[in-house]
Parts: structure tokens; C-alpha cells; sequence
């Protein structure tokens, strides 16, 4: 799919009505009964691990999302979701990613389109085709309900005194209409109405609040473009703290105010990890930063674009060491390069994310509170075949069970996947390695890249092709020896060991133990 383009897409024109001859008209007719007989579809992508999510024939460029929260988080939200896209196709229907919502009208380029639910998607039917390359604006009214099923996690999320949202990696649609796959990211503008008394924040920077009648409505843009996995709305009773990051980077954090007093020591560390990752990959790729520290049990952190979700418990449970809830705290804002900044192509590259996260975790681990980087890497090592049985390998996961609260979200992505890095930078050596690192978060800014793009940067940077040498780490069924430690042999499993650990584990680890925690 191609990328959404960096600059504002134009506003859609009203379109006339197109005159053909005779015999055109009459063809025309007859390819549209043709095309009109066919019933309603889902469609999709064909990722691999999620083929449904995605949908072809246009590329959006912004969407314009607006939710009206009445303040009780068991009701649906009014909601209005304006999409700006450009067709990649002639399209005589535009199929959306929405499910669980009521949809009151659809209007295409301002006038009434037909619309139908279909699976999980929203099948539009405008008054008039589109061709393709031309701009359209579709504007969808309808409800977004924080009640799910059981069987359905993420969405929004309810929290003691409000919602936030926990998109990743397939329930985007669940809150909003979109093209609900990394591949196709947008810019977005926020604006969300509450009661008095309640704070509502989103991706980006403000730009505008209007207080009328009893309730607030908060505007909110971002300035790059961002997968609809990563969006994030806070409504609470919620404190903003504002401070400085490197070269006067805005961080803003947003806490539940009768906890503010406790969470400030952890939130002042911000600046400095900023200042810490740079130094490894290079500038801050987007306008803010900072942590929503969320009154809910969720069981995971999460990346949210320029503001991450986490649990305030992590923060506030004394169980958990100090060195362990940093190292999680730089997990998530290493995403911001990783994973935020450069997506994932495909849910196959998810890798690429999770693998950078965890080595950026460690490695701060290693340098800020003595947690050896190579002991943490042995460990995996010694695991790493029974991963790769049990979730496949590192860029190949096995796809997620219906139901599983897990999904691909599993250690060989994690761990498994940060020894795919450890092994690379054996192998080319740590000046390489490091400027691999800088240059591939430089190189794909604000964009999409797969697995081949590594691969390929990678190759580059060493003077010769890894290919054969990435085909056996990220594929292989089985671990290829480490470059440097011909010692370091499987370890079999015992009868006690724990399983998989899940996507986001809640629990602090044992002494001793590296799992990873969240996103």
C-alpha cells in the first residue's frame, strides 16, 4: 500500500456529475448492475498473521476523529470519524474497519452513501464512483461502546474514573472506523467532549479548548503520521504535569490527580531517558512525550504515539524493583523510534518493534543498574528453541488462537527477538551495529519498513550480504549458534518452568529474571 503522502491532502471537491455517449453510458450501467449484484464483502489486506484488517483501493492521509463522553464509561460515546483518503483504485464501494458501534449516517464528499455492516467491516456505498487518485471525504456518524464481549480485549478501556485507549494490534476498529493496519498511517486531529470536572488528553499537542454549557471540548493534532493502533484518548480526573525534555522538547504526563504526589519522582526520569536514547539512536522523532499512568488493571504497558499507557500500580506497588520499572519505562519510549516512528510493514514485522524495545530496555538495564547485558542474552539463548516452538520464529510467529488475550505477543518477539540483535552486532561488531541502529531510524522517519529493509540497511552497513546469516536467525526453526559464545547451549525445560510469559506481563519478576513487561 502506498504511504500516506507529509503533506495536508487537499479538501475533497463536490464532484460532477460525469456525461458520457450513449454507448459508454450503457456499458458503464452494465458494469455497475454487475459490480452492484455482488453482495457486500469484508475484505482486507491479506496480512499474514491478521488478514481481514486493512482494506485496498485508498490510502488515507488524516482522519478527524470527535467523541462526546456523557461521563459514565458503561455508555457509548457519540462519535463523528472523518476520513480524508485518496483511492489507489476505481472504487464503486469503500469498505472501512468498524465493528461494535451503531452507525447513524455515512456521507461521501457530503452527500448520503448507502452503508451495511459486513464482518467486521463498514462497506460504503458512495452516489457516485470513485477513479482512481482522486481525494474523497468520508464522514461517518456513529456511537463507539466501551462494553465488549469477553471474548474481545482492547479498545477502549475502562478505567476508576474514565477511559483511555489500548488499540493494539487489531481493535482500532472497535473504537473508530478506519483502515485499521500500520501500513497505512494518517495524520489525526482529536477532539473530545466531557462533563466539567474530567480532563481529556490525545496524541499530539493541544490547539484549542472551548468550555460551553457544562462540558469542555479539547482539540488535539499530530504533527506525523501515525498508525491507527497507536491512538490514544485519555478522559479522567486527571492532572497534565508539563516539564522540559532535551532541546526543550515538550513532556507532558498525565496522572490520576489524587496520586500526583507519589508519581512525580518516577515521572522527573523522563527527561533524562530521553536524553539517553538519543545518544543511541539519534533525535526524538516526534513534537512530545510522556506517560498516561492510568487507574486500570490491564495487565500491559503500551505505546501509545507520543504518549505511553501504563498502569499506575507498576508505579506505586513496591514489589516491583526500581531498576525493573525504569528499564520499562525506556521500553516504551524506545517504541517512539521503534515500532511508532518506523512501522511495521506487516504484523510479521513486529519483530522489528518488540525486539528493539527489549534490547533498549536491557541495555539501559545494563548501564543504569548493573543488569549484564550478555547474562540476560544467554538466558534467552538457552530458551530460545522452545520459543520458536512454541510462537515460531522471531520474523515468522505463529498467528494468534481466536479469543487469545495474547495473541502474537509472544517471548520470541520479546527476548527472542532482541537475541536476533544480540547476535547481529557479534557478528558485525558494535561500531556497525550502532550505526545500523541510527541509520535505519533515520532513513524510514515517519514511515513504514519490513523485515527486507533491515535485512537489506543492514547488509549495507556491514560491507557484505547478512542475508543467509538473518534467513537462520529469523526463520530458522532452530537457534544457529552465537557468534562469539560456542558455549552457549539450549537449555531443556523443567518441570516447573514457566509458561510463554503473555503480551504485557503484570507480574514483577522474579529475582533474577529479565522478562520483559509491556509493549
Amino acid at each position: 500500500m502506498l504511504h500516506s503522502p507529509h503533506l495536508p491532502p487537499p479538501r475533497p471537491r463536490a464532484r460532477p456529475r460525469r456525461l458520457r455517449a450513449a454507448a459508454l453510458l450503457a456499458c458503464a450501467v452494465s458494469v455497475c448492475l454487475v459490480a452492484a449484484s455482488a453482495p457486500p464483502a469484508p475484505l482486507g489486506l491479506g496480512d499474514r498473521l491478521f488478514p481481514h484488517l486493512g482494506n485496498p483501493g485508498y490510502d488515507v492521509a488524516a482522519y478527524d476523529l470527535s467523541f462526546t463522553y456523557s461521563g459514565d464509561n458503561g455508555k457509548p460515546l457519540k462519535a463523528v470519524t472523518t476520513i480524508d483518503a485518496r483511492t489507489t483504485t476505481d472504487l464503486d464501494r469503500i469498505n472501512l474497519d468498524f465493528a461494535h458501534g451503531k452507525v447513524d449516517s455515512v456521507e461521501v464528499d457530503g452527500d448520503p452513501a448507502g452503508f451495511t455492516a459486513a464482518g467486521e467491516d463498514l462497506v460504503v456505498t458512495p452516489e457516485d464512483a470513485l477513479d482512481e487518485g482522486e481525494w474523497t471525504r468520508i464522514t461517518v456518524r456513529h456511537s463507539s461502546d466501551p462494553v465488549y464481549p469477553e471474548d474481545r480485549q482492547g479498545g477502549w478501556v475502562r478505567t476508576a474514573d474514565g477511559l483511555a485507549m489500548a488499540n493494539q494490534a487489531d481493535v482500532a476498529h472497535l473504537v473508530f472506523p478506519c483502515n485499521d493496519h500500520p501500513s497505512d498511517k494518517a495524520r489525526f486531529t482529536f477532539r473530545i467532549t466531557a462533563p466539567d470536572g474530567l480532563t481529556a488528553v490525545a496524541n499530539g499537542l493541544p490547539t484549542d479548548v472551548e468550555r460551553e454549557a457544562g462540558a469542555t471540548t479539547w482539540t488535539y493534532r499530530r504533527g506525523h503520521p501515525m498508525a491507527t493502533e497507536l491512538a490514544q484518548v485519555s478522559i479522567g480526573r486527571s492532572t497534565v504535569l508539563h516539564r522540559a525534555g532535551p532541546h526543550g522538547l515538550p513532556v507532558r504526563d498525565v496522572v490520576p490527580t489524587q496520586h500526583r504526589a507519589a508519581l512525580e519522582p518516577w515521572l522527573e526520569k523522563t527527561p533524562g531517558q530521553i536524553a539517553w536514547m538519543e545518544e543511541k539512536v539519534g533525535r526524538y522523532p516526534f513534537e512530545t512525550y510522556g506517560l498516561l499512568m492510568a487507574d486500570a488493571t490491564t495487565g500491559f504497558e503500551l505505546e501509545t504515539q507520543t504518549l505511553s499507557l501504563f498502569e499506575r500500580e507498576l508505579f506505586t506497588e513496591p514489589a516491583y524493583p526500581r531498576w525493573y520499572v525504569e528499564s520499562i519505562m525506556v521500553h516504551e519510549l524506545s517504541h517512539q523510534w521503534f515500532g511508532d516512528s518506523v512501522a511495521p510493514a506487516t504484523w510479521s514485522d513486529l519483530w522489528l518493534n518488540e525486539g528493539h524495545a527489549t534490547w533498549y530496555e536491557a541495555l539501559y538495564a545494563e548501564e543504569t543498574a548493573d543488569k549484564p547485558l550478555a547474562t540476560r542474552m544467554k538466558a534467552a539463548y538457552g530458551a530460545s528453541d522452545r520459543w520458536r516452538t512454541a510462537g515460531g520464529p522471531p520474523a515468522a510467529p505463529k498467528p494468534p488462537k481466536n479469543g487469545s488475550k495474547t495473541g502474537i505477543f509472544r517471548s520470541n518477539v520479546y527476548d527472542g527477538a532482541a537475541l536476533v540483535l544480540y547476535a547481529l552486532r557479534q557478528e558485525i561488531g558494535r561500531p556497525a551495529f550502532e550505526g545500523l541502529e541510527r541509520a535505519w531510524v533515520a532513513r524510514h522517519r515517519d514511515g513504514t519498513a519490513t523485515t527486507a529493509d533491515f535485512v537489506r540497511l543492514a547488509s549495507e552497513t556491514a560491507g557484505r550480504d547478512l542475508g543467509a546469516f538473518f534467513q537462520a536467525w529469523l526463520y530458522g526453526e532452530k537457534t544457529p549458534p552465537m557468534p562469539g559464545h560456542p558455549d552457549w547451549k539450549q537449555t531443556p525445560a523443567t518441570k516447573n518452568a514457566s509458561k510463554t510469559p503473555a503480551k504485557h506481563s503484570a507480574k514483577a519478576p522474579a529475582k533474577g529474571s529479565h522478562q520483559a513487561h509491556g509493549e
